[in-house]
């Protein structure tokens, strides 16, 4: 009998990349073994994603136009999303992503075995047209892949709290599928973080509700010339990160704020 609950809400926020989307669409229809609804919301002046997502024609999809363009923030999109998810789970996917085959059914077997974490999330998979940035984000990501191995071997919450904190991200959004039911307690996405707002959300769901990371590709990320994420120097990732040091330290006290630090300093760098 098929439940009338979907296993995995997707939610798409979506901004002028319409080939992009049809791309990501199709990895998302393509799932095996388990149900799913999606929701694209278009953020675009001009309704740019009307056209690709009824072209489907699938039930699964439901498109909503907003009335008032954000001009690209994702956060502020992706939280008119989870209110009117139905899933189990949520799915947070950017729409120049790519969903890896059997990504679903793993990450959804994953939370059904781990009843008490919050969320899950895999290897990340670069591809793009610039060989050297490719080469490098690669590289990034099998590291990024064996820190979360080393996190859950642990079995700390703050540990990998401080790989998100003080070393360079382990994740990407599209990378994580979360329980709905903890989405709400978290207030969703921080949209008083200009960027690295995935980082801020997901670490606030590691470190409250916990985690599974699943040992193979979930996702298929687009590379692109420049990445924000990987630049620890820019401006609107100092002030982002300032921010969510001061919300940890606000919720978690200055002592463990330090004392993660520390660690980072000292134990996680010869790791």
């Amino acid at each position: 009998m098929v439940s009338d609950v979907p296993d995995v809400s997707v939610v798409i926020p979506t901004f002028r990349r319409p080939q992009a989307l049809r791309e990501a669409l199709e990895s998302v229809l393509a799932q095996e073994g388990v149900q799913v609804e999606v929701r694209v919301l278009d953020d675009s002046p001009e309704g740019s994603a009307r056209e690709v997502v009824e072209a489907f024609r699938d039930a699964r999809l439901t498109y909503v136009k907003r009335e008032v363009p954000t001009g690209g923030d994702p956060a502020v999109v992706r939280n008119e999303g989870w209110p009117v998810a139905r899933g189990r789970y949520v799915h947070f996917l950017d729409d120049d992503d790519r969903v890896a085959a059997g990504a679903y059914r793993a990450m959804v077997a994953a939370l059904d075995a781990n009843p008490r974490a919050g969320m899950v999330f895999g290897r990340v998979d670069p591809f793009g047209n610039n060989a050297e940035v490719l080469a490098h984000q690669r590289a990034y990501f099998a590291d990024a892949a064996r820190r979360a191995k080393r996190a859950q071997k642990v079995g700390s919450r703050r540990w990998m709290a401080t790989n998100m904190l003080f070393r360079p991200t382990v994740l990407v959004n599209s990378a994580c599928m979360v329980r709905r039911e903890c989405v709400a307690p978290l207030g969703g996405y921080r949209t008083e973080c200009l960027v690295v707002e995935d980082v801020d959300f997901y670490l606030r769901v590691i470190r409250r509700f916990g985690f599974v990371f699943l040992d193979e590709v979930v996702v298929h990320y687009r590379t692109g010339e420049t990445s924000l994420m990987h630049d620890a120097h820019s401006e609107r990732v100092v002030r982002s990160y300032g921010a969510i040091y001061e919300r940890y330290r606000e919720t978690y006290g200055q002592l463990e704020l330090t004392a993660l630090k520390l660690c980072a300093r000292t134990v996680l760098r010869w790791l």
